[in-house]
Protein backbone atom coordinates (compact mmCIF):
# COMPACT_ATOMS: atom_id res chain seq x y z
CA UNK A 1 0.00 0.00 0.00
CA UNK A 2 1.70 3.68 -1.03
CA UNK A 3 2.47 5.55 1.91
CA UNK A 4 0.92 8.87 1.85
CA UNK A 5 3.98 11.17 2.74
CA UNK A 6 5.82 14.39 2.45
CA UNK A 7 7.25 12.74 -0.53
CA UNK A 8 4.60 11.46 -2.15
CA UNK A 9 2.70 15.16 -1.96
CA UNK A 10 6.32 16.24 -3.35
CA UNK A 11 5.65 13.96 -6.06
CA UNK A 12 2.35 15.13 -7.02
CA UNK A 13 3.51 18.81 -7.08
CA UNK A 14 6.31 18.23 -9.58
CA UNK A 15 4.54 15.38 -11.75
CA UNK A 16 1.02 17.72 -11.97
CA UNK A 17 1.55 21.75 -11.43
CA UNK A 18 1.34 22.57 -14.88
CA UNK A 19 -2.08 20.59 -15.39
CA UNK A 20 -3.51 21.49 -11.71
CA UNK A 21 -4.25 24.64 -12.38
CA UNK A 22 -6.72 23.94 -15.47
CA UNK A 23 -8.14 20.59 -13.75
CA UNK A 24 -9.30 22.75 -10.98
CA UNK A 25 -10.92 25.69 -12.92
CA UNK A 26 -12.91 22.70 -14.88
CA UNK A 27 -14.12 21.20 -10.96
CA UNK A 28 -15.26 24.65 -9.90
CA UNK A 29 -17.15 24.83 -13.40
CA UNK A 30 -18.70 21.80 -12.74
CA UNK A 31 -19.61 22.77 -9.33
CA UNK A 32 -20.28 26.12 -10.06
CA UNK A 33 -24.65 26.13 -10.43
CA UNK A 34 -24.37 24.69 -6.78
CA UNK A 35 -23.81 28.91 -5.83
CA UNK A 36 -21.75 27.43 -2.91
CA UNK A 37 -20.47 29.59 -0.27
CA UNK A 38 -18.73 27.50 2.01
CA UNK A 39 -16.93 24.24 0.81
CA UNK A 40 -15.39 21.01 2.26
CA UNK A 41 -12.67 19.82 -0.04
CA UNK A 42 -12.32 16.62 1.89
CA UNK A 43 -8.78 14.65 1.00
CA UNK A 44 -7.31 18.17 -0.20
CA UNK A 45 -3.85 16.27 -1.16
CA UNK A 46 -1.47 19.93 -1.75
CA UNK A 47 -4.24 21.94 -1.37
CA UNK A 48 -5.30 23.55 -5.30
CA UNK A 49 -8.91 23.02 -5.08
CA UNK A 50 -8.44 25.97 -2.81
CA UNK A 51 -5.58 27.46 -4.23
CA UNK A 52 -7.55 28.14 -7.29
CA UNK A 53 -10.96 28.84 -5.52
CA UNK A 54 -13.31 32.08 -6.60
CA UNK A 55 -12.53 35.07 -4.31
CA UNK A 56 -16.19 34.86 -2.67
CA UNK A 57 -15.59 31.18 -1.62
CA UNK A 58 -14.95 29.87 1.91
CA UNK A 59 -12.86 26.51 1.44
CA UNK A 60 -11.95 24.46 4.12
CA UNK A 61 -9.74 21.92 3.72
CA UNK A 62 -8.67 18.15 4.98
CA UNK A 63 -6.29 15.66 4.59
CA UNK A 64 -5.10 12.48 6.43
CA UNK A 65 -1.74 14.32 5.79
CA UNK A 66 0.37 16.33 8.47
CA UNK A 67 0.40 19.62 5.84
CA UNK A 68 -0.97 22.84 5.40
CA UNK A 69 -4.26 22.64 5.40
CA UNK A 70 -7.25 24.24 7.12
CA UNK A 71 -9.32 21.52 8.38
CA UNK A 72 -13.24 20.80 9.15
CA UNK A 73 -14.52 24.07 10.71
CA UNK A 74 -17.75 23.89 9.99
CA UNK A 75 -20.79 21.86 10.99
CA UNK A 76 -21.95 22.49 7.69
CA UNK A 77 -21.27 23.12 4.12
CA UNK A 78 -22.57 24.06 0.85
CA UNK A 79 -20.80 21.41 -0.60
CA UNK A 80 -18.53 18.70 0.13
CA UNK A 81 -16.34 17.67 -2.27
CA UNK A 82 -14.35 14.22 -2.65
CA UNK A 83 -11.80 14.75 -5.71
CA UNK A 84 -10.18 11.43 -6.72
CA UNK A 85 -10.52 10.48 -2.82
CA UNK A 86 -13.14 7.26 -2.37
CA UNK A 87 -10.92 4.77 -3.82
CA UNK A 88 -8.21 4.95 -1.56
CA UNK A 89 -10.48 5.39 1.66
CA UNK A 90 -10.50 1.56 3.46
CA UNK A 91 -13.64 2.53 5.09
CA UNK A 92 -15.30 5.15 2.45
CA UNK A 93 -18.98 3.56 4.07
CA UNK A 94 -17.96 5.32 7.29
CA UNK A 95 -16.52 8.37 5.48
CA UNK A 96 -19.82 9.03 3.17
CA UNK A 97 -22.10 8.66 6.72
CA UNK A 98 -19.66 11.43 8.65
CA UNK A 99 -19.98 13.31 5.43
CA UNK A 100 -23.63 12.90 4.07
CA UNK A 101 -24.41 14.39 7.41
CA UNK A 102 -22.92 17.87 6.92
CA UNK A 103 -24.26 18.72 3.82
CA UNK A 104 -26.74 19.05 0.71
CA UNK A 105 -24.24 18.07 -2.08
CA UNK A 106 -21.38 16.14 -2.53
CA UNK A 107 -19.69 16.71 -5.20
CA UNK A 108 -16.56 13.66 -6.73
CA UNK A 109 -14.24 12.88 -9.23
CA UNK A 110 -13.41 8.90 -9.51
CA UNK A 111 -12.28 6.83 -12.31
CA UNK A 112 -14.38 4.31 -13.92
CA UNK A 113 -13.04 1.18 -15.69
CA UNK A 114 -15.23 0.94 -19.60
CA UNK A 115 -16.56 -1.94 -20.19
CA UNK A 116 -14.33 -2.92 -23.32
CA UNK A 117 -11.04 -2.53 -21.34
CA UNK A 118 -9.55 -5.40 -19.43
CA UNK A 119 -8.80 -4.70 -15.45
CA UNK A 120 -4.65 -5.66 -15.76
CA UNK A 121 -4.86 -2.97 -18.94
CA UNK A 122 -6.21 -0.20 -17.46
CA UNK A 123 -4.56 3.14 -16.40
CA UNK A 124 -6.47 3.61 -13.03
CA UNK A 125 -5.87 -0.06 -11.92
CA UNK A 126 -3.35 0.55 -8.99
CA UNK A 127 -4.06 -1.57 -6.43
CA UNK A 128 -1.23 0.01 -4.10
CA UNK A 129 -3.55 2.96 -4.45
CA UNK A 130 -7.11 2.40 -5.58
CA UNK A 131 -8.54 -0.07 -2.95
CA UNK A 132 -11.86 -0.04 -4.23
CA UNK A 133 -13.20 -0.20 -7.77
CA UNK A 134 -16.66 1.11 -8.65
CA UNK A 135 -19.28 1.13 -11.71
CA UNK A 136 -21.37 4.01 -11.89
CA UNK A 137 -24.36 1.64 -10.95
CA UNK A 138 -22.65 0.40 -7.73
CA UNK A 139 -21.73 4.28 -7.30
CA UNK A 140 -25.43 5.60 -7.05
CA UNK A 141 -26.29 2.52 -5.27
CA UNK A 142 -23.97 3.64 -2.77
CA UNK A 143 -25.17 7.04 -2.62
CA UNK A 144 -28.92 5.75 -3.05
CA UNK A 145 -28.39 4.22 0.52
CA UNK A 146 -27.42 7.79 1.66
CA UNK A 147 -30.22 9.11 0.65
CA UNK A 148 -28.57 10.98 -1.79
CA UNK A 149 -29.82 11.41 -6.03
CA UNK A 150 -27.11 11.65 -9.02
CA UNK A 151 -27.97 15.30 -10.15
CA UNK A 152 -25.13 15.82 -12.55
CA UNK A 153 -22.39 13.11 -14.26
CA UNK A 154 -19.92 14.22 -16.90
CA UNK A 155 -16.19 14.11 -18.09
CA UNK A 156 -15.31 17.16 -18.31
CA UNK A 157 -11.50 16.63 -17.20
CA UNK A 158 -11.35 14.49 -20.44
CA UNK A 159 -8.52 14.93 -21.39
CA UNK A 160 -6.36 15.41 -20.27
CA UNK A 161 -7.22 12.68 -17.70
CA UNK A 162 -9.02 9.34 -19.35
CA UNK A 163 -11.85 7.65 -17.68
CA UNK A 164 -12.40 10.08 -14.70
CA UNK A 165 -15.84 10.65 -14.02
CA UNK A 166 -17.14 14.16 -12.09
CA UNK A 167 -20.60 13.92 -10.13
CA UNK A 168 -22.75 15.99 -8.36
CA UNK A 169 -25.45 14.07 -5.82
CA UNK A 170 -28.03 15.98 -4.02
CA UNK A 171 -29.29 14.71 -0.33
CA UNK A 172 -33.05 13.52 -1.33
Amino acid sequence: MIEYNLEYFESILTRCSTTAEHIFKIRWDFIKELQSKIVLDYGCGVGWFRAYRPTDIIVDSFDIGNFPQTRIIHDNYDVVCLWDVIEHISDFMKLLEEITKMTRYIALTIPIKPNNVAWKDWNHFKIEQHLHQFDLERLNMIFDYFKFKKIKCGQPECPPRIDVFSMIYEKI
